[in-house]
């Protein structure tokens, strides 16, 4: 393996005009994108739900608030909007529950942040920044990617 330098400059890309692809790819790309910003959030507090009924046994409004850093208002408006889903089923003053429907996009979120993790350490990535980025990128890697993602990551830990 070589050495990685962080602080190195990326190289200009290696094909003339290869920033600026065909219309209907970009416009796919960005298509992509946006559909990935409408679910990310959504996906983000199901995630947080699941592991906290997996960690803690409960999840309750509060400590979403407190792990996402909003107010207790916004993580009220996102329940609602859970229920309206059916993604979490809720009664006052009681943990949150997931709906079979939750429960397998919490495993699939998950599942999708920890190749994301797993790779960015496996490239030499610290922790904190990894866990940081992780928390972004999941939500918008293909399929295909997360695959080499993973295949790389496993390859990693072989040698």
């Amino acid at each position: 393996m070589t050495d990685f330098n962080p602080n190195a400059s990326l190289p200009a890309p290696s094909i003339p005009g290869d920033a600026l692809p065909p219309v209907e790819q970009h416009a796919q790309q960005y298509a992509t994108v946006r559909n990935a910003h409408e679910t990310e959030l959504i996906e983000d507090y199901v995630e947080l739900i699941g592991d906290l009924l997996a960690h803690r046994g409960e999840a309750r409004a509060a400590d979403i608030a407190n792990r996402m850093a909003v107010s207790q208002a916004t993580v009220s408006k996102m329940i609602r909007r859970l229920n309206e889903l059916e993604l979490v089923t809720s009664k006052p003053y009681r943990s949150l529950f997931l709906t079979e429907a939750g429960q397998k996009m919490a495993e699939t979120s998950r599942a999708r942040h920890d190749i994301v993790l797993h790779f960015l350490r496996a490239l030499g990535v610290r922790d904190a920044t990894a866990r940081i980025d992780a928390e972004g990128m999941e939500h918008h890697v293909s399929d295909e990617t997360l695959a080499i993602m993973q295949r790389f990551t496993e390859q990693q830990q072989k040698s």
